[in-house]
């Protein structure tokens, strides 16, 4: 019994370990071929001012069931 919750115990942390791994990289617009770079720098901006959106909803301590609808806003709040 006791090796079974060492067992547990350890699975726990390796997938809380792994969980920050599954965030999405910036895009570098330097590694790709040269047509696609316009996409990646387009890309990119996009991805910060989702980060900033999201700093900001942590920052306001926005509870998860809302912090969608807040990044949404704040994105088109961005955009006008």
């Amino acid at each position: 019994m006791g090796s079974f919750f060492r067992l547990a115990l350890a699975a726990i942390i390796v997938a809380t370990a792994a969980a920050p791994g599954f965030t999405q990289k910036l895009v570098d617009p330097g590694a790709v071929a040269p047509e696609y770079r316009a996409a990646a720098e387009k890309r990119r901006a996009e991805q910060i001012r989702v980060a900033v959106c999201q700093k900001k909803a942590d920052e306001a301590k926005v509870l998860p069931r809302d912090r969608a609808a807040h990044i949404n806003q704040c994105l088109e709040a961005d955009q006008d």
